[in-house]
C-alpha cells in the first residue's frame, strides 16, 4: 500500500477516484476492445462463409442475432454470481469462456453450427458489460461513474475502428489448410485468451484490496459509496425485491430506450461491410478500412455530447437530440448510390453511439446498489435483443427482396419513437418514484 499524507477527506476521494481511472479504466478499454471484437467481426466475413460454407444471407443475419439470445438469457445470472464471486475472478471468466468460443467459430462447418457457436458465444459473454458498470458503482461515487461509463463506452468505438482494419489484415492470412476467415476467428479468440492473465494480476475485486490506494483514500472511497447507499436505504429502495423494481415503469422505458439504441447499432455493425462492398473493386482490407471511419467520427461526437451534457444537464434532450440525428442519417442511407449511403451512415453513426454514452448515467443515478447489479443486467439484456432483431430482419429482406432498404427506413422510425419517448418523458425519467432518492433525482436532470 503506498504511503499516506495528511489530505483532507474531499482530496483524498479526488485523489481516489482518479487512481482508480488509472489503474482500472486502461484495462477496461482493452477488454471491452477483445470483446466487441470477439463480438462482431463475423461482420466482415459473411460473403467467405457464404462461398466456403453455403451460409446465406438469411442465415448470415439469424445467427448474427442468435448471439443476442444467449445473451439475454444468461445475463442476469451472470451479473448476480459476480457479486457473489467478486469482479476478478468472474470478469477473467467471462473472458476466458468468450476467448475460446470466439477461437472456436474457425471451426463453423455449416449453418446449424454457425447457430450454436453464435448462441454459445453469447452465453459466455453474458455479464460483461453490466458487470462493468456495477463494478464502478462499487469503485466510484456518483458523480465520478458518468465520466468513467463514456470513457469505457468509447472502447466501443475505438474497437470498432480497430475491428476493420486487423480483421481484414487477418483475413489475408493462409495456411495449414485454413481459410483467412478461419484464421481470424483463432487469432483475436486467442487474444482474448491471453488477456485473461493480465486481467487475473490487476484487478481488484473491492477498494480495501487495491494496495495503490492509501488508507486514507480507501476510506475516502468506502465512506462515500456507503453514504450514498445510506441515503438510498433513507428512501426505501435499497429494500425493495427485484420483482418489485422490474414492475417500475421507469426501468420499462430505460429498457425501451436502449432496445431502440441496440437495435441501431448493431444493424449497422453487421451489415455495414456489406454496404461498403457495394461500392465495388475493394479487398478485405479496404473494407476494413472504410468500415473504420464512421467509427472514428463518432468517437469524437460521443466525447462532445458528453461535454455539452456535462454543461448543460438535460441529459434526455440530448439523448433524444443524438436519436433524432441517428434517424436522420438512417432515413438517408436508403438512397440508391452507395457512396451517399455510407456517408449516412458516417451521420447516422453520430447519433446511435452518443445515444449509447448519453443513456447509462440515466438508470445509474436512479438505482440503489445493492440491486443495480441485476437490474442494470435486465436493462441491457432486454435492450440487447435489439442486436438479435435487427441482423435477422436485415439477413431476411436481404434474402428475400435484394434490398435492406425497409429495415433502414424500421430502425429510423424506431429512433424517431425512442427520440419522443426519452425528451417527453422526462418526468417519468427523472422524476421522483416512490423508491428514488432525491440526490439521485437531482443528478438526472
Amino acid at each position: 500500500m503506498t504511503p499516506d499524507f495528511a489530505l483532507s477527506t474531499s482530496d483524498a476521494l479526488t485523489s481516489a477516484a482518479s487512481k482508480v481511472k488509472r489503474h482500472v479504466l486502461p484495462l477496461f478499454l482493452i477488454m471491452f476492445i477483445a470483446n466487441y471484437i470477439d463480438r462482431v467481426n463475423i461482420g466482415f466475413v459473411s460473403t467467405h462463409m457464404q462461398t466456403d460454407l453455403g451460409i446465406g444471407a438469411a442465415a448470415y443475419g439469424l445467427g448474427s442475432g442468435l448471439f443476442f439470445i444467449g445473451y439475454a438469457l444468461f445475463e442476469v445470472p451472470s451479473n448476480v454470481l459476480m457479486a457473489r464471486f467478486g469482479a476478478r475472478a468472474w470478469l477473467t471468466r467471462i473472458m476466458f469462456t468468450w476467448g475460446l468460443v470466439a477461437g472456436a467459430m474457425a471451426f463453423t462447418w455449416n449453418d446449424t453450427s454457425f447457430y450454436v457457436m453464435r448462441f454459445l458465444l453469447g452465453v459466455a459473454e453474458a455479464g460483461f458489460f453490466p458487470g462493468v458498470v456495477y463494478y464502478f458503482t462499487q469503485w466510484l461515487p456518483q458523480k465520478e461513474r458518468g465520466k468513467a461509463v463514456a470513457i469505457f463506452l468509447g472502447g466501443s468505438a475505438l474497437a470498432s475502428v480497430l475491428s476493420g482494419p486487423v480483421s481484414g489484415a487477418l483475413l489475408s492470412i493462409r495456411g495449414f489448410g485454413l481459410h483467412g476467415w478461419q484464421w481470424m476467428f483463432l487469432v483475436e479468440g486467442l487474444f482474448s485468451i491471453l488477456l485473461c492473465g493480465v486481467s487475473w494480476f490487476m484487478l481488484k475485486s473491492h477498494p480495501r484490496d487495491a494496495k495503490w490506494l492509501t488508507s486514507q483514500e480507501q476510506q475516502a472511497l468506502s465512506s462515500a459509496i456507503a453514504r450514498e447507499q445510506a441515503e438510498r436505504e433513507a428512501a426505501g429502495n435499497a429494500h425493495l425485491p427485484i420483482t418489485k423494481l422490474l414492475k417500475d415503469p421507469q426501468i420499462v422505458l430505460f429498457c425501451v430506450l436502449y432496445f431502440a439504441i441496440q437495435l441501431t447499432i448493431y444493424a449497422a455493425t453487421f451489415w455495414l461491410p456489406t454496404i461498403i462492398r457495394k461500392m465495388g473493386g475493394l479487398s478485405d482490407f479496404q473494407v476494413g478500412l472504410y468500415n473504420a471511419v464512421p467509427w472514428l467520427i463518432a468517437m469524437f461526437a460521443m466525447y462532445c455530447f458528453a461535454m455539452l451534457s456535462a454543461k448543460w444537464r438535460f441529459q434526455q434532450a440530448w439523448l433524444a437530440l443524438a436519436l433524432v440525428i441517428a434517424a436522420c442519417g438512417l432515413f438517408a442511407s436508403t438512397s440508391a448510390n452507395p457512396v451517399f449511403s455510407f456517408v449516412a451512415i458516417c451521420f447516422s453513426a453520430i447519433g446511435f453511439k452518443a445515444a449509447a454514452s448519453l443513456f447509462w448515467p440515466l438508470p445509474q443515478g436512479y438505482l440503489d446498489v445493492r440491486v443495480a447489479a441485476g437490474v442494470i443486467a435486465l436493462i441491457n439484456s432486454v435492450g440487447n435483443l435489439g442486436g438479435f432483431f435487427a441482423p435477422a430482419a436485415f439477413g431476411y429482406l436481404q434474402q428475400h427482396t435484394g434490398s435492406i432498404s425497409g429495415g433502414l427506413y424500421g430502425l429510423g422510425i424506431a429512433s424517431i419513437i425512442a427520440a419522443v419517448i426519452a425528451f417527453f418523458a422526462k418526468d417519468r425519467l427523472t422524476g421522483r418514484p416512490e423508491h428514488a432518492t432525491e440526490p439521485n433525482r437531482t443528478r438526472a436532470a
